[in-house]
């Protein structure tokens, strides 16, 4: 049976579970402004009762303090963790976007493509139809043609300017993602160690899942919580936990108090995929040597937005099938080196003007099998119909040896690539688009020109050309380098053809910018130097799409081609930035509603716990005078 102080030793447990929950009440209203704090309870039940053998059977034996947890529901963590990853990938899409927009952008104040294209093929060559033979008009005319080449080489600089902050940008992401692993790994580690000795470690945890809520906006995160059980009895919890976060769709960053940290590597100029690509673009690997993923179609976050903006491509990226392979030597070092011909599709590559192969040197991939090489013709058979590229591959042995191995036959047939297909719109698309009007414009213009003749009866010359990126030469673009003329064909990518002029080195030839008179106006020599038909397939040439098209467009409507995909981008960026920004916000007001400190109902606690408190007091007091009036007064 129980004793006499049994009483109190209930009304003392009563004291003890309120005083527990007076200090959880006073935590909670202390961390009301702490970020990412949790709100705490304590967990209490009836204690064992004692068995009596008496008529009314068990005796309460008041209460236990089981234990204080936070009030957390994972599910919402889940649910924002998930979106907050569209949030920051959507973020970065909506900071640059509006970047190019802005450099795309001309409202007739801003010196953008519209004005300066109509400064020279409206007011410039009016000017010059009026005296066709003039100087002075002809050298304004080459000074509005300047003005044109000096706004595709500022839009060229201006855009791989933020190719390169870009590029740094995510560097800085790579370096956080570091930071946060190795702060999560170093919780896990302490909360363990806590939580064996049977109780929770419920601000670590707090900590732990604000680290989270950080990390899924610059990369997605998938996060499990395993017990970990006793070997001996798998039955028997331990208390601690297998706590694993994976991200960029399942690649294991952190497991438990390990994690894998990433470095960024700087591509070599030989390394790079595009020919727009500015140097030491940054690949990602994981700390032991592996390729981490960048071109993951399921990672999100503030990674993929970045990645997309710098290597978005509108899916437009080299492939094709292997038909052949073969071997040369090189004539400087004798070394033998293999080549392998692509045979390509896409209609992107069938065109040099809309290609974007680096002319430096890369990487292909031909089956699975990833080859270094050092240069690459292209070919149009017109018997066949089909166009090709053959790529000479690096040498495996010399100085300059880059393959560790030779290419095998096995490869015939194999499918090819270079780079990776990136469906959004970034940095490589907008450049290419810039690229491939440029050549197209300035092949049909020079064309007109060399067709005729000077008010002297001089044979035309070019008017526009591109620089040497080595010397002070300039690209002379020769027939023979022709490839749009439907007959057969090939060009080696060192060749001068069109394919090298790009919005960086494009620029007026030397001779007619020291020399404007040298610029053709008549089609024949025995007309007068009045005479300026010429001109006048110039002037209509950019207005007419059957003369030159570029996108089913005329040549004048290029900007309106290019902005409508600059302003689609950024439109679609702030829809989908504004709406996840609000679905986030709408489940971290759930998670608040679970998890977040309420000053009133934290008022209301205070109340009931403090007078469960002072009637766990007045018990004690009221026993303490039955013991007095039963020792003292009795003699028991």
């Amino acid at each position: 049976m129980a004793s006499q102080f049994f009483g109190l030793n209930i009304a003392y447990t009563g004291l003890l579970a309120s005083n527990a929950a007076l200090n959880t009440t006073s935590n909670n209203i202390a961390n009301v402004q702490t970020e990412g704090y949790s709100r705490q309870q304590v967990n209490q039940q009836a204690a064992n009762a004692l068995r009596m053998f008496q008529t009314y059977g068990c005796a309460g034996a008041g209460v236990e303090t089981l234990s204080i947890e936070r009030v957390r529901d994972e599910f919402y963590d889940v649910k924002f963790w998930n979106n907050n990853a569209k949030v920051g990938e959507y973020d970065m899409q909506v900071y640059y976007m509006e970047q190019v927009e802005t450099y795309f952008h001309d409202d007739g104040q801003n010196a953008g493509f519209k004005t300066v294209f109509d400064k020279m093929m409206i007011t410039g060559m009016q000017e010059l139809m009026k005296n066709p033979s003039d100087a002075t008009t002809k050298a304004q005319f080459v000074g509005s043609a300047g003005d044109l080449v000096e706004y595709f080489n500022g839009l060229a600089g201006n855009i791989e300017a933020l190719q390169k902050d870009i590029n740094l940008e995510i560097k800085l992401k790579v370096d956080e993602i570091n930071s946060l692993a190795g702060e999560i790994a170093n919780l896990n580690k302490q909360i363990n160690t806590i939580e064996l000795a049977g109780t929770k470690a419920n601000e670590l945890r707090d900590r732990r899942a604000l680290l989270l809520d950080q990390l899924s906006k610059i990369v997605d995160i998938e996060v499990t919580e395993t017990p970990i059980v006793d070997s001996n009895n798998p039955e028997r919890e331990t208390g601690g936990n297998r706590f694993v976060v994976k991200i960029a769709a399942g690649q294991t960053l952190v497991d438990t108090s390990d994690y894998r940290g990433l470095e960024c590597k700087a591509r070599a100029s030989y390394e790079k995929i595009n020919q727009t690509d500015i140097d030491g673009l940054y690949d990602i690997y994981w700390s032991d040597g592996q390729r981490f993923n960048i071109y993951n179609a399921a990672m999100g976050g503030n990674l993929r937005g970045l990645i997309e903006m710098r290597d978005g491509n509108n899916g437009e990226y080299f492939n094709g099938l292997v038909t052949s392979t073969g071997v040369v030597t090189n004539p400087d070092t004798g070394e033998e080196q293999d080549t392998v011909t692509i045979q390509v599709t896409d209609t992107y590559l069938q065109d040099l003007n809309k290609c974007n192969l680096s002319d430096q040197g890369g990487i292909i991939n031909l089956g699975n099998q990833e080859f270094y090489y050092d240069s690459w013709t292209y070919t149009f058979d017109e018997a066949t119909n089909t166009y090709s590229y053959t790529f000479t591959l690096s040498a495996t042995t010399g100085e300059d040896a880059r393959n560790a191995k030779r290419l095998t036959n096995d490869r015939m047939g194999k499918f090819a690539t270079i780079g990776s297909k990136t469906d959004y719109q970034g940095i490589p698309y907008y450049m290419s688009q810039m690229n491939e009007w440029l050549r197209t414009f300035s092949q049909k213009f020079n064309d007109i020109l060399e067709s005729g003749y000077t008010s002297d009866n001089i044979p035309g010359i070019k008017l526009f050309t591109s620089d040497h990126s080595t010397d002070q030469e300039q690209f002379d673009f020769p027939d023979a380098t022709r490839y749009n003329t439907g007959q057969s064909v090939t060009i080696d990518v060192a060749d001068d053809s069109y394919y090298r002029m790009t919005a960086k080195n494009f620029s007026l030839m030397d001779a007619v910018e020291l020399n404007p008179g040298l610029l053709a106006e008549k089609s024949n020599t025995g007309d007068g130097v009045e005479q300026g038909d010429l001109l006048e397939q110039l002037s209509n040439m950019p207005y007419d799409k059957t003369t030159l098209s570029f996108r089913g467009a005329s040549a004048s409507e290029f900007l309106q081609t290019v902005l409508a995909d600059v302003a689609l981008n950024t439109s679609r960026a702030n829809t989908f930035s504004q709406s996840f920004a609000n679905i986030s916000y709408s489940i971290d007001n759930q998670r608040i509603g679970i998890s977040g400190v309420d000053e009133d109902e934290e008022a209301v606690n205070l109340v009931k716990y403090q007078n469960g408190y002072n009637l766990a007091s007045k018990m004690i007091q009221t026993l303490t005078e039955i013991y007095d009036r039963l020792i003292l007064q009795t003699g028991v």
